[in-house]
């Protein structure tokens, strides 16, 4: 493999190569091609260098310094610590100006932490490693790649040992100093904290509002002014994180009108014949506030006028139901279909009215737990109906960023409990078929691959569990 071939998968695996669960990782790391630190000319740094030394000591540091970095080289750490502690410790401005040792140690002790077992040793080990970041902070300027450092590992590799309010601190500090210049492997474990942290009102939403603002503006540099690899990583965090924090839609106001133009109207062009498209996106404009005399709201209700037209309902919770829908007063709307659905004795009505809930749920609430509620219900009032089969395999074929990392295993698996769903949708119901299939062509490409299966010693065929919220048992397949 060409060097450049590997240094693009290492960036693409720093991306998207880990689960929603803590994984270890190694930081992209530039080593300076120093075999020791030569002497001290201008210092940068206020720490102790070897300059500061007595010549006995400062001869020995020396030493330490060459001999660790040899052991380190041939991944001999039980020799390497010792040396690199004399090292560290005695002069950990080193000559004033190189920093490698910095990322020498966190190397060792990454290594010991890896292979400990004891919690409390493996506590010391990560404080051990925090302790390495904040020294090179303290002894060299840090314009946020460190501290973004720092955040990331702990995210991925020692978070049982970080307290989650300071991680969390530590990427916002990266973001409001870095701005949209931040560094790009911090996005994706920033958006996930930031989306968890407003699920469990954590975060007041007028500041996570502004954070989502920021990590979109940061995702649109970034996207606009890459250059080479770093290109495809970019690629992997737009498919992942507005895509996550798409999930605050259900919060009213958290995101503006020109937000939800430019994330959905390009959706009702796509498709802007079909009833359930063309509501959706209109909704949205109205769930937004948007200016109704907004020349693209006017198109929109137009065209939900046209393809979605109903017979207005007689008085009643129904009518109720319909007029909060329109106006986006979406849990209204669900408490009058619910009125509706108590007081009906007709089990079709019932589940028509079921699969709107589950339909409000999915696209404006973003629940979709809830969703899928709602349209088993429907399936239990009209058990031949293929819609609600569709929707609930949309709402697993949705869940890639809620329950991996956008892509890679734990996104691709959610692909399989998707297509039975759509499969099943065609058993019960042959009228769906089309929509089912081009559902099914949509997601099979998404499935993990042959290799990514046999990695993990499981074999196509073989039955599996898909946790996450879905929790359903499935068939293994690879992509084809």
């Amino acid at each position: 493999m060409s060097a450049r071939s590997m240094s693009r998968l290492i960036i693409i695996l720093l991306v998207f190569g880990y689960s929603c669960s803590p994984k270890v990782v190694e930081p992209i790391i530039q080593e300076e091609s120093q075999p020791a630190p030569p002497p001290p000319i201008e210092s940068n740094t206020d720490c102790t260098t070897l300059n500061d030394l007595s010549p006995t000591l400062r001869s020995t540091t020396e030493d330490a310094f060459v001999l660790y970095r040899d052991e380190v080289r041939f991944k001999n750490f039980d020799a390497a610590k010792p040396l690199w502690k004399q090292a560290y410790y005695n002069a950990p401005g080193s000559n004033g100006r190189v920093t490698y040792h910095f990322d020498d140690g966190i190397k060792i002790y990454d290594h010991f932490f890896k292979n400990e077992s004891i919690q409390s040793n493996r506590k010391m080990l990560a404080d051990t490693i925090l302790s390495i970041y904040d020294k090179r902070m303290e002894c060299f300027d840090d314009d946020g790649t460190i501290l973004a450092r720092k955040a990331f590992n702990s995210y991925y590799s020692y978070r049982n040992f970080v307290d989650e309010d300071e991680l969390f601190l530590w990427f916002k500090e990266v973001m409001d100093k870095k701005g949209v210049e931040a560094d790009y492997f911090i996005i994706n474990p920033y958006s996930r904290m930031l989306y968890d942290r407003v699920l469990d009102e954590k975060i007041i939403p007028e500041i996570a509002h502004d954070i989502a603002y920021q990590i979109f503006d940061a995702i649109e540099y970034g996207m606009d002014n890459c250059e080479n690899e770093y290109c495809d990583a970019w690629d992997v965090i737009n498919e992942y994180s507005p895509n996550l924090l798409s999930g605050l839609e259900g919060i009213r106001g958290f995101y503006n009108c020109d937000y939800y133009m430019k994330r959905y109207f390009n959706q009702y062009l796509a498709d802007s014949t079909d009833c359930d498209n063309v509501s959706e996106v209109y909704l949205k404009m109205v769930w937004a506030s948007c200016d109704p005399n907004d020349p693209r709201v006017m198109r929109l209700k137009a065209a939900k006028e046209k393809e979605c037209y109903v017979a207005p309902p007689p008085p009643g919770p129904l009518k109720l139901a319909y007029q909060a829908l329109n106006e986006g007063r979406f849990k209204e709307s669900i408490e009058y279909y619910e009125e509706y659905i108590a007081e009906s004795d007709d089990p079709i009505k019932k589940a028509e009215k079921q699969l709107i809930i589950a339909k409000i749920y999915y696209a404006h609430i973003k629940n979709f737990p809830a969703a899928r509620q709602y349209a088993r219900e429907a399936i239990k009032n009209k058990p031949n109906w293929g819609e609600p089969y569709i929707l609930i395999g949309k709402l697993y074929a949705s869940s890639g960023p809620l329950c991996g990392p956008g892509r890679g295993w734990d996104s691709q698996i959610v692909t399989w409990p998707a297509i039975d769903k759509f499969e099943q949708a065609k058993r019960v119901d042959p009228s769906v078929s089309t929509e089912a299939n081009k559902w099914i062509t949509q997601y099979k490409k998404y499935m993990p691959s042959i290799e990514d299966i046999f990695q993990r010693q499981l074999k196509e065929g073989s039955t599996f569990k898909v946790g996450c919220w879905i929790q359903e048992t499935t068939k293994i397949r690879a992509a084809k």
